[in-house]
């Protein structure tokens, strides 16, 4: 089962999860086994698409760490926070959280984007 682990202590998500804002970043670093590597991938393709059919769901992009090692990241990208709620809390999303190898771990974190001048827009 895929284990939650906090990116920053101080605002864990179900914190974050309480907050009004929109559109809103999600960043989910996966970190495995290299054994589990295949099974971590599957699982998260199953949720992938499961979260693709909710509502405010925007985009979401996968990651795998160069060098060989065992680290993913996830870059979705959600309506509001509330969308990314109501998906994240859903009995059924909880529920396959349990196709996830044991030795997986994620740090789920919401961010707002930032309007930058002449580098970036929100």
């Amino acid at each position: 089962m895929l284990q939650l682990k906090s990116f920053d202590p101080s605002h864990p998500i179900d914190q974050q999860l309480g907050v009004a804002q929109s559109p809103v970043v999600l960043i989910n670093t996966f970190v495995v086994d290299a054994a589990d590597a295949e099974a971590l991938l599957k699982a998260w393709q199953t949720d992938a698409n499961w979260m693709k059919r909710q509502p405010g769901f925007i985009s979401t992009q996968l990651h795998k760490a160069v060098g060989g090692n065992a680290m993913f990241l996830n870059y979705a990208v959600w309506e509001s926070v509330g969308h990314f709620r109501e998906a994240f809390t859903h009995p059924e999303f909880r529920a396959s959280l349990a196709a996830y190898p044991d030795s997986a771990v994620a740090s789920p974190h919401l961010f707002e984007r930032l309007t930058m001048p002449n580098l970036c827009v929100a």
